[in-house]
């Protein structure tokens, strides 16, 4: 079984002009996507606040808005937990999922740059020299490397309101849990999906990279319903 991550430690930096609650709503997000928060865990403004080394008034703001967005939820006097999706969400999540991962890989086959392409070739080597090796050690890195091959076609989609709509997309797929990587068979499948949809962006041909994607994303939801199906 892939080792869980280790929650993020030491302070947050902050880039120029990013306000102090805004560096920690990010930490906390990328925290989510990374794994290091998972479904009922618990959310603590000090505990929080002493591994960022910040004060409590950013956590309380931070916490807040991911509250707002439905990813955590109150647990008493225990502070907030992260959120567990219900099955009718997953369902939503993927259909959405599916939408703009297809619109996101028809845009890609009429802007993608050369280079861009190229890079896309890069990811999904790395993901195969990933998966060569024990897929429950490397779970996590492949999951990482599919997210940058995504992040990597929505960028060449040209879209920034896609773009925008598919990170947050990102934040609630980090809800989850367990990526669709320990499903036995799911690396070398989805390398063969990765490898069509790149082919049909460097042939420009909209249509197929859109149908390609849209039943990469139907496969996803069929290794995650079987995930769940074990809880």
């Amino acid at each position: 079984m892939a080792r869980r991550p280790t929650k993020t430690g030491g302070s947050i930096a902050r880039g120029a002009g990013v306000a102090l609650g805004e560096a920690v709503f990010r930490s906390l997000c990328e925290a989510l996507q990374a794994g290091s928060y998972r479904a009922g865990d618990r959310l603590r403004e000090e505990e929080v606040a002493q591994r960022l080394k910040v004060s409590r008034t950013p956590v309380r703001e931070a916490l807040g808005r991911l509250a707002a967005r439905g990813f955590v939820e109150p647990a008493g006097g225990r502070g907030l937990i992260v959120r567990n999706l219900d099955i009718s969400e997953v369902l939503e999540l993927y259909a959405m999922r599916e939408i703009m991962e297809g619109a996101a890989a028809r845009l890609a086959a009429e802007h993608a740059s050369a280079p861009e392409v190229d890079a896309l070739r890069d990811i999904e080597q790395a993901f195969v020299e990933s998966s060569a090796t024990d897929a429950a050690e490397m779970a996590g890195e492949l999951a990482r490397l599919n997210r940058a091959f995504h992040e990597a076609i929505c960028r060449a989609a040209r879209n920034r309101y896609l773009d925008n709509a598919s990170r947050e997309l990102q934040d609630w797929i980090a809800l989850l849990g367990p990526t669709t990587f320990t499903v036995t068979g799911r690396p070398s499948t989805s390398h063969g999906e990765h490898q069509a949809i790149i082919d049909a962006i460097a042939a420009r041909d909209g249509d197929k990279a859109e149908q390609l994607a849209r039943a990469h994303i139907r496969e996803a939801l069929r290794c995650r319903l079987k995930l769940l199906q074990k809880q």
